[in-house]
């Protein structure tokens, strides 16, 4: 009797400990990327063999965990297509249904990339009544923070509804119905990742900060918040770190606010974006949203200087920017209409990954200017039919070698901005639009704004 008791109790712990178990980010509705070589992983006995089904081309792949218990795999993925099943068999067995392949984009950033339907955004209840679209997912995770790297997040896959749609981040929805207009039967997969209020710091890799001076003097300055973690790393860990290796075409990233006062906010974001690029091994696009104009403290410049900041970090191989200033009221910091915001950025993704649409999607950046006697051309990135939306232009100042600035008349020849003024006999600097609540004036042919800028 006892050695029947012990037997049992050595089969019951053996099937405790031999279960595969896989992360959250793997399971039933999910999207893995189209025509690729993608990683899957998660646990099990040591020296236990994991056998792996797929439905696309139904072959078993097979790898042993290691005496850590991990076990990683890469297997090839088909062109778009699903519904399919993985199978995993070791000890136990998985089934994941349900599953597509198609596009997988990480969303990122605070509250701006965190808002849904639910919070009031434009035109929100209509929007949501036509969600109803089998090939769009989203994996929300949930917040947690950590002083140390995790190994697994909170959350699950869901198909878009009407009822999901309103619960998860609206510029990830809306850029990714307007991505299935173009790519029509592609899937398209969301992972939302946000948490409003935090600054770039808390996405960072903690000893990328640590290992920079300059970068840990900012982070020391970030103001302790009641909503959310400050310090460098925290949401890093738990939110983005457990999902490195899951193969994605790009990120999106909406998030600014909670750095305005930063006098090196590029540095830190590109060292965001250059250290999510190094841990997933691949420079994938990097799409951002400028934050919108908003009267930011006492500061008459804080909310504008970021801006410029975000415009400088295009300098960064494949990144993209969207300008918002003439889509949001400079009384809110949650501007409504995350419509736009959304398919601005899929248009950007459209024309430069997807080819599919030749139209232009960028708003003009400032590129370079030209001294002239007594006046500075100032040329333009995107400046394709350049005009002025407002009869009176009052938002170019240039400055001599003293810096200080006066307005600027104002006129465009051949898509070239040529400015002047009585009071500045030598000018050598110029900057655009360079207030917190300053929307701009200046427009290409896609009715696109033009971003503020300073130039140096």
């Amino acid at each position: 009797m006892k050695s029947k008791l012990f037997l049992l109790l050595i089969i019951v712990s053996n099937s405790i400990m031999a279960n595969i178990t896989l992360p959250n980010v793997f399971s039933d509705n999910m999207v893995l990327q189209r025509n690729s070589e993608i990683q899957i992983w998660g646990w099990a006995n040591p020296k236990e063999e994991v056998k792996i089904t797929t439905s696309w081309n139904h072959q078993e792949y097979k790898i042993i965990a290691d005496n850590n218990a991990n076990w990683r795999i890469i297997i090839p993925t088909p062109k778009e297509g699903g519904p399919y099943s993985i199978i995993f068999k070791g000890y136990n067995e998985i089934n994941l249904k349900n599953i597509l392949i198609g596009e997988v984009w990480l969303c990122s950033g605070q509250s701006n990339m965190e808002m849904n339907a639910n919070w009031g955004i434009q035109n929100g209840e209509e929007e949501a009544k036509k969600a109803t679209n089998a090939n769009i997912r989203f994996f929300s995770v949930e917040k947690s923070s950590s002083s140390h790297p995790q190994n697994n997040v909170s959350g699950k896959w869901s198909v878009c509804s009407p009822e999901t749609m309103k619960n998860n981040s609206a510029v990830a929805y809306f850029f990714a119905n307007r991505i299935t207009e173009d790519l029509k039967n592609v899937p398209i997969g969301m992972i939302i990742s946000a948490w409003g209020a935090t600054s770039a710091e808390v996405w960072i890799p903690e000893d990328i900060i640590q290992n920079n001076l300059e970068l840990l003097e900012a982070s020391k300055k970030i103001n302790p918040n009641e909503y959310c973690p400050v310090g460098p790393g925290l949401t890093f860990n738990t939110m983005i770190h457990p999902l490195i290796g899951y193969k994605i075409a790009g990120t999106l990233w909406y998030q600014g606010e909670s750095n305005v006062g930063s006098p090196i906010y590029d540095k830190t974001f590109t060292a965001l974006i250059n250290s999510w690029r190094a841990l997933w091994k691949e420079d994938f696009p990097f799409y951002f949203v400028q934050i919108a104009p908003y009267q930011n403290g006492e500061d008459h410049y804080s909310n504008v200087k970021i801006r410029d900041l975000q415009r400088r970090v295009l300098q960064l191989p494949n990144t993209e920017m969207v300008v918002t200033s003439d889509i949001s009221p400079t009384d809110n910091i949650h501007p409504k209409d995350k419509k736009s915001v959304g398919l601005r950025l899929a248009n950007l993704a459209l024309v430069n990954i997807y080819k599919t649409n030749s139209n232009l999607a960028n708003g003009p950046f400032f590129k370079n200017l030209k001294i002239e006697k007594n006046k500075i051309l100032v040329y333009f990135y995107y400046a394709e039919g350049l005009y002025f939306k407002d009869k009176k232009v009052n938002q170019f100042e240039i400055a001599g070698s003293d810096n200080v600035f006066y307005q600027a008349k104002a006129e465009i020849k051949n898509n070239v901005v040529i400015l002047n003024s009585d009071k500045v006999k030598n000018p050598i600097k110029v900057r655009f639009a360079w207030a917190n609540t300053t929307q701009s004036q200046l427009f290409n042919k896609v009715n696109l704004p033009a971003s503020s800028f300073i130039s140096e």
